[in-house]
C-alpha cells in the first residue's frame, strides 16, 4: 500500500468560454501607518520589473511607461545590473529641459542617461530593516529624503551579493492609505527657483 505524503487534488477538464484574468486593479489592500511595510512595497518576486536601456530616447521610455502603467523604469545594461532609474518626473517635469539649457540640442535627442538618477546617487533599504518597519517609518524616511521613490536591496548569501527587491512609491502608499502623501519643499524645484530669480 502506498503512503501519500500529499493530497491530490480534484481536477477538470477546461470548461468552454472560459477566458484569461486580468491583473487586479481594484481597489489596493487598505494600510495605516502602523501595518507592517512590507504590506505596501512593490516586490519584484511577485511583480516583474519593467527595464529600460541607457541609451534610447526620453519619449521612447515614456511611451514604455505608458504601456506598462508604471512611472518607473529600472535603467539597466544587458546584464541586467541597474544602471540607475528614470521616473516620470524626470522625463516630464523640468530636467528634459535644464539639459537643454545646459548642453543644448533638442528634446528629442535627449536619452534616459542625461536625466536619470544614477545608481551612484541612489539611496537604498535594506530588506532585513523593511521586514521590521511599520507603512509610518516608511513615509517618513521618504519625507525625510525628498524622495518618492525608494529601491529595497537584499543580501543572497549563495551568490554572495546583492540584489534589488522592491521598491516603495509614495503614489502606491498613498493609495493604499487614502491620501496624499508629499514628499520635499516644493519652493526647491527648478521652475519656483526660476520665479524666484525673476521677481
Amino acid at each position: 500500500m502506498i503512503v501519500r505524503k500529499y493530497t491530490i487534488l480534484r481536477h477538470a477538464p477546461l470548461p468552454s468560454s472560459v477566458t484569461l484574468t486580468r491583473p487586479y486593479e481594484g481597489p489596493q489592500l487598505k494600510v495605516t501607518p502602523d501595518s507592517p511595510a512590507v504590506e505596501v512595497m512593490t516586490d519584484l518576486y511577485r511583480i516583474m520589473p519593467v527595464t529600460v536601456e541607457s541609451g534610447i530616447p526620453i519619449e521612447q521610455a515614456n511611451d514604455k511607461m505608458i504601456d506598462h502603467r508604471v512611472r518607473l523604469l529600472f535603467v539597466t545594461d544587458d546584464q541586467l545590473e541597474v544602471l540607475g532609474i528614470v521616473t516620470a518626473t524626470d522625463i516630464l517635469g523640468e530636467k528634459p529641459m535644464a539639459h537643454i539649457q545646459r548642453m543644448g540640442g533638442t528634446r528629442g535627442e535627449i536619452q534616459v542617461k542625461d536625466i536619470m538618477t544614477p545608481q551612484a546617487s541612489l539611496q537604498v533599504l535594506n530588506m532585513a530593516d523593511v521586514h521590521k518597519a511599520r507603512v509610518g517609518d516608511i513615509v517618513e524616511t521618504l519625507k525625510e529624503v525628498g524622495r518618492q521613490h525608494t529601491l529595497v536591496v537584499e543580501y543572497d548569501g549563495q551568490l554572495n551579493r546583492q540584489f534589488v527587491r522592491g521598491m516603495f512609491s509614495t503614489t502606491q502608499i498613498g493609495k493604499q492609505l487614502g491620501t496624499k502623501i508629499q514628499v520635499g519643499d516644493v519652493a526647491k524645484t527648478f521652475a519656483a527657483l526660476e520665479r524666484v530669480l525673476a521677481s
